[in-house]
């Protein structure tokens, strides 16, 4: 079953908010969650035949990003090549997949996988790409590929391989953040790192959520917890203080434990992520995650056209003073983009950053 779009007004959200496929996902996050609680980064974590067959499938990903350059322009907003990378993986993917996930359900799996880089049209990323992650790895985990003595690795490994492969596509193509959030969300672009980082740090004896001020700490300990990598990683493309840059870090960061950063990070993705309609509204649901809305049937839902923004239904949800739709967000350049304009004025080539960040 292909996976089409089930959630369209605020009633099938609210049914959906009250449905299995919701408790499955919010079940799995906290169990991933749970098999990260004191675990290292840098840890010595066995993976198994599918965790290795995931890493080597971000590997291609990867590679794709490599070989598929962005188009030189000057524009600060979305790179236009990332479109021949997502035409590419699209196209591969199916076969990819082929080497572990059973053949009657490459097709609908695919579907999570390829929605998880990114929307094509807009050029943009954000939480509800990071869902479509997270959901193809419950498929996987429904289907019985994955174990649960493989969570450990599939977050510290797989998860955060896949955050490093999608800030390689952010530095490549500029892509866009999407949604509406700007700084008054944990990240452009991502959530989830910041929700196992804190689980990472949850019964470290030393380090308290305020350590996110000290620039020693950060550079020492960042190879080790995602959750202080992720600061890293934004004070890298932003200027100024993390007090404005990115108040709803710092805001946290007064939080007496990490336990209470880290359980209050999973009541944030209920009601910010999977909560709110502008996200839910472009989930899909098939046989291995499903849930009917009321509003369209199946048929309708995955034929639909989408219109100028990417979406593919015409009643968007806006938010007071916005122009565009809240659910396609205002288009705003990457921060990544801004900080290459200020590199180009001091000298450094434009597309300094179009390259991936070398993990290896």
């Amino acid at each position: 079953m292909i996976p089409a779009r089930q959630i369209l007004t605020s009633d099938d959200l609210a049914r959906f908010q009250e449905s299995g496929a919701c408790s499955e996902i919010l079940e799995f996050l906290n169990s991933l969650n749970d098999a990260v609680i004191g675990v290292k980064t840098t840890d010595a974590i066995e993976n198994s035949e599918v965790i290795q067959k995931l890493l080597q499938l971000l590997d291609k990903v990867q590679q794709t990003n490599k070989d598929i350059k962005p188009i030189e322009t000057n524009s600060r907003f979305g790179n236009a090549a990332f479109r021949d990378f997502y035409d590419k993986v699209e196209q591969t993917l199916p076969e990819w997949l082929a080497e572990f996930v059973p053949a009657e359900h490459i097709e609908e799996i695919a579907k999570y996988a390829q929605e998880s880089f990114g929307n094509r049209r807009r050029i943009d990323y954000g939480t509800g790409h990071e869902l479509n992650f997270l959901s193809f790895l419950l498929c996987l985990d429904k289907l019985a590929l994955i174990r649960r003595e493989d969570y450990t690795a599939l977050v510290v490994h797989v998860f955060f391989r896949y955050v490093h492969v999608m800030r390689g596509l952010q530095m490549s193509y500029w892509l866009e953040p999407a949604g509406s959030h700007g700084v008054w969300g944990l990240d452009d672009y991502q959530f989830l790192p910041f929700l196992f980082g804190a689980g990472q740090l949850r019964t470290h004896k030393h380090l308290r959520p305020k350590s996110i001020h000290n620039p020693e700490i950060l550079d020492e300990f960042s190879k080790d917890y995602m959750y202080f990598e992720s600061v890293r990683f934004v004070n890298s493309i932003k200027t100024g203080s993390i007090r404005w840059h990115s108040p709803m870090i710092d805001d946290i960061s007064g939080a007496k434990s990490w336990e209470k950063v880290n359980l209050g990070l999973v009541k944030m993705f209920r009601a910010e992520v999977i909560g709110k309609l502008p996200i839910m509204q472009h989930f899909m649901f098939g046989s291995l995650i499903s849930f009917s809305g009321g509003s369209m049937s199946a048929d309708a839902a995955h034929g639909a056209d989408e219109d100028e923004h990417g979406c593919a239904d015409h009643s968007h949800v806006f938010a007071l003073g916005q122009e565009f739709p809240d659910c396609c967000g205002i288009k705003v350049p990457s921060a990544i983009a801004a900080a290459q304009a200020d590199k180009d004025a001091s000298g450094v080539p434009r597309n300094a950053y179009a390259r991936p960040i070398p993990f290896d």
